[in-house]
């Protein structure tokens, strides 16, 4: 069948509906929604065992890595040091910025799916309202009646029997208002269909909102271990680096899981939204007493296809014109003879006129316009927004488990970094200055240098080489204990000398 009037599949719907499917027995399976027939149940769980593929490499390889780190010596390595622990943080690095953005894409694409969702949601109870006013009308319009025929008809009846020809039109009457309530309790086809569409609606947000709340923790514990990875590279705390490698690899396995659940997803969908009428015609019949004209009829809202209640509303109108006429003669020509019944027969015109009035709302409500316009509006959450949105989160499962096996693979390294750092601080030159050796200050004990050996020279000649050196700004650049001034102890004491004598180095022996 072809797609109802204002849906058109995207090229995204298209393109996942030629994917190939085949059973577990490797034999092709039609590509047409079924998701009832057991060979069709294997192809997709067949597509969704390609997630577990990954899975099983994504973990080889882990485990080859691991190996070769626990097992061979980084000094064996051509590759020198330095370059080697740059490469392990870039890579670090690297991976935890891809998951971020995957996180991102993660939050968009839940966001977009859940819209979709919602307006498929919102369509569908649109639906079960305009049923739902349809079944009020009838019920009430069957009332009225019901109401008109056992109760003013009958005493109308009763008030014109001494003229047989009038109660012969109150007889007339009586039967078109009860054929009238037959073609009109014949209307609701929606009994049919076991379940309304608000019971459809229901289910599908209930399944929805736990979707929504697991992919809303996947994503939160995604951002709280790269945010936790980065702090501990960033504090070089070997514990949190540790910690987070393990939450990694369980992170890594439900990555490549949701991968795989929502590559199946994407490719039932895809298989829905390409022909969504002849699943739905086929479905009723199997499942329903529905007419397949009258879904049809909805399901298409075109010229080509004839309204299945257009015969007995058409006679239903006439029936009720018929009645309206009738009565305007018994109000012309009863009235005046037996005016007791002009109140029965006020009575039966204003249940008439209800009637009327009703029918036309009723006949507005069943036109396939608005179910129609509810039914694509589903299509388009379901199809559009959905497929959107399921095919970003499935990116999302791709780069995050992609980042989290990078980072499983390049986080020892980082912690083995962390763990050899004071063993190279301890073989690093002494002459370095950037080692923290050489940053730290000279002990005390080194200051304290020993006084140099006093000199006998004469006062004179110590006296001229001071004045000599005065003048030199490289005499004045020396430290005080390079010049080899007298110690304190020899000034005091030649303070306290008597004017004249000399002092003890100067004098003669």
């Amino acid at each position: 069948m072809g797609a109802p009037q204002g849906y058109q599949a995207s090229w995204w719907v298209y393109l996942l509906h030629q994917v190939p499917r085949t059973n577990f027995q490797f034999e092709v399976v039609e590509s047409s929604f079924a998701p009832q027939d057991r060979e069709y149940q294997q192809a997709l769980l067949l597509l969704a065992s390609v997630a577990g593929l990954c899975l099983a490499i994504s973990l080889v390889l882990i485990c080859v890595y691991l190996i070769r780190f626990c097992c061979c010596d980084p000094e064996d390595e051509d590759e020198p040091k330095p370059r080697r622990v740059c490469c392990i943080t870039w890579s670090c690095v690297a991976a935890i910025v891809v998951c971020c953005a995957g996180i991102g894409i993660g939050f968009y694409g839940n966001s977009e799916t859940n819209d979709g969702v919602g307006q498929a949601t919102a369509a569908l109870l649109d639906a079960n309202l305009t049923l739902q006013g349809a079944d009020v009308l009838v019920r009430q319009t069957l009332g009225l009646l019901s109401g008109a025929v056992g109760g003013d008809l009958t005493r109308l009846e009763e008030a014109l029997a001494p003229r047989t020809e009038f109660v012969a039109v109150v007889r007339n009457t009586r039967r078109q208002a009860e054929a009238v309530a037959q073609i009109l309790a014949g209307l609701p086809f929606w009994g049919a269909l076991g379940r309304n569409p608000s019971q459809l609606a229901h289910g599908l947000a209930f399944l929805e909102d736990y979707r929504w709340l697991a992919y809303l923790l996947l994503l939160l514990l995604d951002l709280v271990i790269c945010l936790f990875t980065l702090l501990g590279l960033g504090k070089q705390s070997k514990w949190l680096v540790v910690a987070m490698t393990v939450m990694s690899f369980f992170v890594l396995i439900l990555s490549w899981g949701s991968l795989g659940l929502e590559m199946a997803a994407a490719v039932g969908l895809s298989d829905f939204c390409s022909d969504p009428d002849g699943f739905i015609l086929n479905l009723t019949q199997a499942k329903t007493e529905l007419s397949p004209e009258i879904l049809q009829y909805y399901l298409t809202c075109s010229q080509d296809v004839p309204n299945p209640f257009q015969q007995r509303l058409t006679m239903s109108q006439r029936a009720l014109s018929s009645i309206h006429s009738q009565l305007h003669g018994l109000e012309r020509e009863a009235i005046p003879q037996f005016p007791v019944a002009e109140r029965n027969l006020v009575s039966v015109q204003g249940t008439l006129n209800s009637t009327e009035s009703n029918f036309h709302q009723l006949v507005a409500l069943l036109n396939c316009r608005g179910l129609h316009k509810d039914y694509v509006d589903a299509l388009k959450g379901l199809c559009y927004d959905g497929m959107e949105g399921l095919l970003f989160l499935l990116l999302f499962s791709l780069l995050s488990a992609l980042a989290f096996t990078t980072a499983v693979c390049s986080l020892p390294r980082a912690w083995e970094r962390f763990h050899s750092r004071d063993v190279e601080y301890e073989d690093a030159e002494d002459d370095d200055p950037f080692t923290p050796q050489a940053r730290s200050p000279p002990p005390r004990s080194s200051l304290r240098l020993s006084a140099p050996p006093i000199s006998n020279a004469p006062v004179s000649q110590y006296m001229n080489q001071s004045g000599s050196f005065s003048g030199s700004p490289r005499y004045d650049s020396v430290p005080l204990l390079d010049r080899h001034s007298p110690p304190p102890s020899a000034a005091r004491s030649s303070s306290r000398r008597r004017p004249g004598s000399l002092p003890a180095w100067d004098q003669s022996p």
